[in-house]
């Protein structure tokens, strides 16, 4: 969830109740709603993983073993948890938001519930390409010197970027507790930290620490895997994300 209410409807002065919620999609339609941007979710996500092949097929990935796993394997592990991940998302949001289906199966708790394997599947980014790294380390030509550089200079905004969605933002509000609890809806923006210059800060810079990851071991396929998770966070952005926020902030 990002701190960016840019994709909110601009209400004129003089519209009431009614009107805003005649212009809700949700009460109007929220079937359709509810698979509203998937379509282009689902072409960006084979584009992406076309582009994918591309990169392997030009620099194929070099065979070793990690834990009993192909690198390969392992490679797929890192492809697969992103997109989990964000259908989960998806899902979740998308039910709670157009039914309520969460709160209504599990009431209070329901967030957490779905926090919790938020949370699982977040870890399991990093997790899954720090092994990936490990198990294709120095398949990319680098030295120790450039990996050093570049990492730090990665890694500095993405630790900025943790820190400030820590002390600032927080992390439910992240995960998306607006699509359950009302009363996050009439929090203020966040300008400080990093929120002071974007409010895509999730996006454009806690990301960079895949990066980090996979630049530090010179590991081709975790490149590859970190340029797929960074550009397929957008995708969720654009097809899932925007659209939520237009009705949550609408009004």
């Amino acid at each position: 969830m990002t701190n960016d209410k840019s994709g909110v409807w601009e209400i004129g002065e003089n519209s009431d109740a009614n009107a805003m919620a005649d212009e809700n999609p949700v009460n109007d339609h929220p079937v359709r709603f509810f698979f509203k941007g998937q379509l282009l979710h689902f072409l960006l996500l084979l584009a992406l993983l076309g582009c994918v092949s591309a990169l392997v097929h030009w620099k194929p990935i070099r065979e070793n073993h990690l834990l009993g796993l192909t690198t390969w394997t392992w490679f797929i592990i890192g492809l697969t948890i992103p997109v989990v991940h964000q259908v989960y998302v998806w899902l979740i949001w998308r039910s709670e938001l157009c039914f309520g289906t969460v709160t209504k199966r599990f009431g209070s708790v329901g967030f957490w519930i779905y926090e919790a394997v938020f949370i699982v599947l977040l870890l399991s980014r990093p997790l899954s390409m720090t092994i990936l790294t490990i198990a294709d380390h120095d398949s990319v030509p680098m030295s120790i010197g450039v990996r050093i550089t570049l990492s730090v200079l990665l890694a500095l905004p993405a630790i900025y970027a943790f820190y400030s969605v820590a002390r600032y933002f927080g992390i439910v509000r992240a995960s998306g507790i607006d699509h359950f609890d009302p009363s996050y809806r009439d929090l203020p923006l966040v300008r400080k930290g990093i929120f002071r210059f974007t409010g895509n800060a999730m996006y454009s810079f806690a990301f960079l620490l895949v990066w980090v990851i996979a630049v530090a071991g010179a590991s081709w396929a975790a490149i590859v895997v970190a340029l797929f998770s960074h550009v397929y966070i957008w995708v969720h952005y654009f097809c899932t994300e925007r659209p939520d926020m237009r009705v949550i902030y609408g009004s």
